[in-house]
């Protein structure tokens, strides 16, 4: 429950100014159910504060997104320091203070007094800056912009710091006033940055040069990648990097130099493309600089948000792999779209240009000025604001899902199903799963197993990521069980999407299969057949299982275990159709007696682990 907020103008100055940090501790807190350590009560929080806490609560990171972030932004390993910083004396920043006891709370122990939550320590005390490519395409007005540069303003108090481009629709290229009207721009977003209490600085001058970086085109072994049309030096980021030790945010205007030096006006999309590309290069030369230059995040705010799909009606896609999806997403757009979401194919191909010079834990997100709260959920959990893996009658009734709702691009990795065993990389494979789950294969009787039941195999990238499939015997029916054998992803690829990605493959491949929605190009059968029943166990103390109940339709508790199903979907949807607003009864006909054939069958599949 939010506080109430103090009426009097002291009380609010006091609650922004000299509580802040003491009052987002309090409420990060209770994000991640920190009640060991009881917090000292505070006074409450102004409005943009309450409003700033809200934001953050909407995230609910889960414990690893927590982890990422403060792997990211937490407290970074100290460098050497020189010859004349070792002279210079050492400043000792005490540490907060430790919080009281609370009767309501219970009595804190001397070991939880001595010991306050380094969640909470270190994810300001101090944060590590990293930046964010970010482009706003506008026109938009004064409170459409102020509602922009109030989520960015967010992200910069959580470590984030935006370089900032900006564009404008209605100034048109070859206008006689293009100039000024772009940096009259400029300084509106500057103004509104500053409304928002941060500190901006205008770029006017051109950042970026016309034409491709010499050799980059040489370099580029990828036919299909699209080597951006600037490029730059490093000597041309020096107003970025004075800006942001300065403590401001750069705000650029769309200005590149040509052969002439002469300072012309390019399309925001070219210009950042050559900052992405120039200020990886930099912040890999100098990674001891107080702030990574290396961009984490591409945000591109428009106002129509994400890209439309023909899965969701014209609803954005949710999450695009875009090694995978790209040139279905354009075969798929519906020439209609083309007039609402009219950069929608420029703003993809910037993101895939983008992400191929970002690490790859990075990730890109076209978002509407309507949806500033998403930027911070983006930030801390590095995840669409709606799984993309959940079953597809949940999409269709989520109220989170909207023509607003964002859309989470990353770099991504192929997928590719193979139905032979003999096409498995045997080595690779166990490779991944003693990995994933920490165990000893034993691999004589797994591939042995495999060779009598193998069904189908899902794989992400090289051995990243695989769903295996395999048909049990079913007693009393001609048709096999399909059961999910083993799902796995390597600790290295989990939190970057890999794992949805494998799930709404393995969707299109067995309980979804049917759909026009599940034509996604995973190298399977392209969304035609009829789907089947998927069914899977888990022990009963896995902490994945939560993620399995949001993705199953149903569950069966088995002593250790817990078997999971997800109903053909095409199957329910037939039926729902033909009964029209009756809904389904309680047990169908073709659910009678399957849960105990399943219940019969699954325990007795031998462990795969020696």
């Amino acid at each position: 429950m939010i506080p109430k907020v103090p009426s009097s103008p002291q009380a609010i100055s006091k609650a922004l100014h000299s509580q802040r940090s003491k009052t987002f501790n309090a409420f990060y807190a209770s994000i991640r159910s920190l009640r060991q350590t009881p917090v000292e009560p505070v006074d409450p929080p102004s409005p943009a504060d309450n409003d700033f806490i809200l934001s953050i609560l909407r995230a609910n990171p889960s414990l690893r997104d927590t982890r990422s972030y403060l792997a990211s932004f937490g407290v970074q390993p100290q460098r050497p320091k020189t010859k004349s910083e070792a002279q210079l004396p050492e400043i000792v920043i005490p540490p907060p203070p430790l919080p009281k006891t609370s009767p309501s709370l219970g009595k804190v122990s001397t070991e939880e007094q001595h010991a306050p939550s380094p969640v909470i320590h270190s994810i300001l005390n101090p944060v590590y800056k990293r930046t964010a490519l970010v482009k706003i395409q506008g026109p938009f007005t004064d409170v459409q912009l102020d509602s922009i540069t109030r989520g960015l303003a967010y992200l910069e108090k959580l470590g984030m710091v935006s370089v900032i481009v900006v564009e404008s629709d209605d100034v048109p290229k070859g206008d006689l006033e293009e100039r000024q009207l772009l940096i009259d721009e400029v300084m509106r977003v500057v103004t509104s940055l500053e409304r928002q209490g941060s500190h901006a600085r205008p770029i006017v001058g051109a950042v970026v040069r016309l034409g491709p970086k010499p050799g980059a085109e040489e370099s580029n072994t990828d036919p299909t990648f699209i080597t951006p049309e600037t490029h730059i030096f490093p000597s041309d980021l020096t107003q970025i990097r004075s800006s942001l030790r300065a403590g401001e945010i750069p705000v650029v205007a769309p200005f590149a130099l040509d052969s002439f030096c002469r300072s012309v006006r390019v399309d925001a999309n070219d210009a950042i493309a050559g900052l992405a590309c120039g200020m990886v290069e930099a912040g890999s030369d100098n990674p001891s600089e107080d702030i990574d230059l290396t961009p984490l995040r591409l945000m591109i705010i428009n106002k129509r948000g994400g890209v439309p799909s023909y899965a969701r009606s014209g609803y954005p896609h949710l999450l695009i792999n875009l090694d995978q999806e790209y040139h279905h997403i354009l075969d798929t757009f519906d020439p209609r779209w083309k007039e609402s979401h009219p950069h929608s194919f420029s703003d993809l191909a910037l993101a895939r240009t983008c992400l191929q010079y970002m690490p790859p834990s990075s990730s890109a997100i076209m978002v509407s000025h309507k949806s500033p709260s998403s930027l911070i959920g983006n930030l801390i959990t590095n995840k669409p604001a709606v799984s993309s893996s959940l079953p597809h009658a949940l999409l269709q009734g989520n109220l989170r899902l909207t023509p607003h709702t964002p859309t989470l691009l990353r770099r991504g990795l192929p997928i590719q199903v193979i139905r032979s065993l003999a096409d498995i990389d045997q080595v690779k494979m166990t490779t991944l799963l003693e990995q994933s789950f920490n165990r000893k294969l034993d691999q004589e009787a797994f591939y042995g197993r495999l060779e009598r039941t193998l069904d189908f195999v899902i794989i992400a990238g090289d051995y990243a990521g695989t769903a295996i499939v395999t048909n049990e015997g079913n007693p009393g029916s001609p048709d096999p069980i399909s059961y999910l054998d083993k799902f796995a992803v390597l600790p290295s690829h989990q939190g970057d999407g890999t794992v949805d990605f494998l799930w709404v493959a393995l969707h299109d491949e067995s309980y979804g299969l049917g759909h026009p929605f599940s034509a996604n190009p995973n190298g399977g059968k392209g969304g035609k057949g009829e789907g089947r029943d998927l069914v899977w166990r888990s022990r009963a103390n896995n902490p994945v299982n939560k993620w399995y109940f949001e993705r199953s339709t149903g569950h069966l508790r088995m002593g250790d275990w817990v078997l999971f199903w997800s109903d053909a979907e095409k199957r329910l949807k037939i039926e729902e159709t033909r009964r029209g607003g009756a809904g389904l009864s309680f047990i169908e006909n073709w659910e009678s007696g399957r849960l105990g054939n399943w219940a019969q069958v699954i325990p007795k599949i031998p462990s795969s682990w020696k």
